[in-house]
């Protein structure tokens, strides 16, 4: 079950929950890649006694290049149909994956991305919601598409899709190149067909301390500006 589904998750100094993300996520979807992008700790280790598959990079090179290395790793594997960008640090739900897959499944949808605005479903201070939401309306101006979360790192995307990504942006401002890349992709001729749904994102005191703080979000909106 969920055998032509891959997990990538883009791993940097996570040893202290990585080993527990890939066990619960393997419970559903038995493939997961990890890329360890140059961890200085032993995340690449508890990412392998978790079950994972983990590629290493030698040198950290920012998350866009660790979600590049894992696309390509999973599009070696021909039953693969369906890829999953899932963050290491414990805030994505495998049951929101597991809604999202159903829905693209369905066969009329390229990708759906999960949305922290939809339904009410952000759990962040007033500050934070209003720089996602302004890095948001940026990205919808500059790439013409039309979400309500362009940052948001759980996405499930179809083959055709993982094939045509070629991410450049290293960094955090990867996540508006995906968009801008979806934005003028052609699949078979068309245009990339897609949807966001809901999902519930964990900030755990953990995830904060690891980059959910309100200066995360300055730094996407900053790199926007300014690449």
């Amino acid at each position: 079950m969920n055998d032509d589904v891959w997990l990538v998750i883009p791993l940097y100094n996570e040893e202290q929950v990585i080993e527990g993300v890939v066990r619960n996520a393997r419970l559903t979807f038995p493939n997961v890649c990890c890329i360890d992008d140059g961890s200085s700790d032993g995340s690449a280790l508890a990412a392998e006694r978790g079950g994972a598959v983990v590629v290493r990079h030698p040198v950290n090179l920012g998350q866009g290049a660790a979600l590049q290395t894992g696309f390509e790793y999973v599009l070696t594997d021909p039953s693969m149909r369906y890829a999953v960008t899932y963050d290491a640090d414990g805030q994505h739900q495998v049951s929101d994956v597991v809604a999202m897959l159903d829905r693209l499944r369905r066969g009329d949808l390229d990708l759906v991305l999960g949305s922290r605005f939809l339904e009410g479903t952000i759990e962040a201070g007033a500050l934070k919601r209003v720089i996602l939401r302004l890095a948001t309306a940026f990205t919808n101006w500059t790439t013409k598409t039309k979400l309500t979360d362009a940052h948001n790192g759980l996405r499930v995307l179809s083959r055709p899709v993982v094939e045509a990504l070629d991410i450049r942006q290293n960094r955090m401002a990867h996540a508006s190149e995906i968009v801008g890349l979806i934005g003028g992709m052609q699949i078979d001729g068309r245009p990339v067909r897609y949807a966001e749904m809901p999902v519930h994102i964990l900030y755990t005191d953990y995830s904060r301390a690891k980059g959910q703080s309100v200066w995360n979000s300055v730094n996407i909106l900053a790199e926007l500006l300014w690449r």
